[in-house]
């Protein structure tokens, strides 16, 4: 399958699809390389790429291989049936041999290079970032490190048999709670104290506000956070077809009831920036020159939002909006 126009700026690399495989239970992991066989940019631990699916939504995936290979991306898809589209176009979409528009690799989850010690805290397809970063750190780095993953059972379990590779003997704790509350895991007794370690912690909401409550005595620069994939944009039932401009001599562009209006003005030809397409990035802000937008972000401050817009997941009040590209 051809990639067809990348819509979104920021993907600038066309990749190949070089391996596709089942990881665990609606879990595939993709093996992307440049053709042929380029070097591809280099990347560190627990950094993301952002990938445009065949349904020409842009969706961000950690890079899950270690930073030191430079011939291959790759990543893992959890098919979310309840989700937004992305991932259910790149798991039952995709295939070997097919290109995809990619970004340059990014990091907003750095290891601290300063750090003396690390503890990791994964729960189901969080470990995707973090097993990055535990590669790096039992291969090059040197620095004791202990993770602890968190999921329901083996079969949910993605890279459960890398995790038990020998370099990992003694670093790695997998539990399994089989959705019993009573057999989940007591994370206290390793956050009780903070002894100049820094953790890392990726996965569902519940997880990560547990995490939150029982590290608030820790230092807030010890403390790191990877939500990217947790948060779903606000929708209304009730929503509406609406008529957005890109400037006020733009024509009118009809964005439907159950499409954003990134959505729209892409599928008219606009190209426009995007990370997240949940509403808690920023990338794809515009300028609101005319119209009463319905903001559902949570990015703009209440003085912003008199004029700018998130397009990935705000709407109109008002019959039809006019924006324009931020300068």
């Amino acid at each position: 399958m051809e990639a067809g126009q990348a819509l979104n700026p920021e993907l600038v690399l066309s990749l190949r699809v070089n391996g596709a495989a089942r990881i665990a239970d609606d879990v595939r992991q993709f093996e992307l390389v440049a053709p042929g066989g380029a070097e591809l940019p280099a990347f560190t631990p627990g950094a993301h790429i952002l990938v445009q699916a065949p349904s020409g939504v842009t969706r961000r995936y950690s890079l899950t291989n270690a930073p030191g290979e430079r011939d291959r991306f790759v990543i893992a898809v959890k098919r979310e049936a309840n989700g937004r589209g992305g991932s259910i176009s790149l798991v039952d979409g995709v295939k070997v041999g097919d290109m995809l528009h990619v970004s340059m690799p990014r990091n907003e989850f750095e290891l601290a290079a300063h750090a003396s010690s690390f503890l990791f805290i994964a729960g189901g397809i969080g470990i995707t970032p973090i097993k990055s970063m535990v590669a790096h750190l039992a291969t090059d780095a040197g620095k004791p490190f202990k993770l602890v993953y968190l999921s329901r059972d083996a079969a949910v379990t993605a890279y459960r048999d890398d995790l038990a590779a020998p370099h990992y003997r003694g670093k790695v704790v997998i539990h399994h709670d089989y959705g019993d509350p009573d057999q989940s895991l007591d994370l206290w007794p390793m956050l009780e104290k903070h002894k100049g370690t820094h953790l890392y912690c990726c996965g569902p909401t519940g997880l990560m506000d547990a995490v939150r409550d029982m590290t608030g005595h820790w230092p807030t620069s010890a403390v790191h956070f990877e939500d990217f994939a947790t948060r779903t944009p606000p929708r209304a039932r009730d929503d509406k077809p609406l008529v957005v401009r890109v400037g006020f001599d733009g024509p009118p562009v009809a964005i439907a009831a159950d499409m954003s209006i990134l959505q729209g003005l892409r599928a008219n030809g606009y190209r426009i920036r995007s990370s997240c397409e949940s509403g808690t990035c920023g990338s794809c802000r515009m300028k609101l020159l005319a119209g009463e937008a319905d903001h559902r972000d949570l990015v703009l401050s209440d003085s912003e939002r008199a004029s700018d817009i998130i397009v990935c997941v705000s709407r109109a009040r008002s019959p039809e909006l006019v924006v324009d590209f931020a300068s």
